[in-house]
C-alpha cells in the first residue's frame, strides 16, 4: 500500500544558511512566538528546526529545566525562531511542523512543537512524516482537512521562508543557535550547565 505523502507544497528545499559575520539577532518584536515575561532582563532566541536531531535533544532534554529555572520565574523570556535546514525528511518534517504549529494558534504552538520534537525520532523511523504530524494534529484537535489546508497554504510557506532568510542575515550558520539580550551564545548544542552559565554572565 502507497503511502500519502505531504503536500509538494510543503516539501521545500531547505535554504542554505550561509555564515556570516553578524552576531547580533535581529530585534525581537511582539508578534514572536515566545514564552516568559517580555519585560524580563534576560532574553534567551533560539534558531532551530523541528526536523534537527540536536534540536530535539535541546528540546526534550535541556528546556524543561532551562524553562522551568528561568522562563516560569520570570527571570528571562525565551524566543523561538524558526529554520529550514537539511534536505528530505528532515526538510519536510521542519515544513510541515511549523505550518501545523502555526495554524493551531499561539496558545498550542509551543506543545505541538515539544511533541513533534518527542516524536520525531520515531517519525524518521516510520518514514512517514505525513503520518506522524497528522497523529499530533488530531491529538491538537485538528481533523484531516484541516491539517492539510495548513501544510498546504501558500502565503504560510511564503512567511515560514522569509522567517527562514531572516535566520541566515541575523548570522545563524547551523541549528541550534542561541542569542543570549540579542549576542550569539552558542551554535550548536550547549549543556545545561553551559547554559547557565552563559545566563548568569548576562544578568
Amino acid at each position: 500500500m502507497l503511502r500519502r505523502s505531504l503536500p509538494a507544497l510543503a516539501v521545500v528545499a531547505a535554504l542554505g544558511l550561509v555564515a556570516c559575520q553578524q552576531k547580533t539577532a535581529s530585534a525581537v518584536n511582539d508578534s514572536e512566538m515566545s514564552l516568559g515575561d517580555p519585560k524580563a532582563k534576560i532574553t534567551v532566541v533560539e534558531y532551530a528546526s523541528v526536523g534537527c536531531p540536536f534540536c530535539a535533544q535541546f528540546s526534550n532534554e535541556i528546556f524543561p529545566a532551562f524553562k522551568a529555572k528561568y522562563v516560569d520565574t520570570g527571570k528571562a523570556r525565551y524566543v523561538f525562531r524558526e529554520v529550514l535546514v537539511g534536505g528530505g525528511d528532515e526538510v519536510s518534517l521542519a515544513a510541515a511542523g511549523f505550518l501545523m504549529a502555526r495554524c493551531a494558534g499561539k496558545d498550542k504552538y509551543f506543545p505541538i512543537l515539544e511533541q513533534t520534537f518527542r516524536a520525531q525520532s520515531s517519525i524518521y523511523q516510520s518514514g512517514d512524516v505525513r503520518g506522524g504530524l497528522l497523529e499530533i494534529a488530531k491529538a491538537n484537535g485538528m481533523n484531516e482537512a484541516q491539517f492539510t489546508s495548513c501544510i498546504s497554504n501558500d502565503q504560510s510557506l511564503i512567511a515560514l521562508n522569509a522567517r527562514s532568510e531572516q535566520a541566515a542575515k541575523d548570522g545563524v550558520g547551523s541549528t541550534p543557535t542561541f542569542f543570549i539580550n540579542g549576542k550569539k551564545a552558542f551554535e550548536g548544542l550547549p549543556t545545561a550547565e553551559q547554559l547557565d552559565k552563559a545566563i548568569q554572565a548576562a544578568q
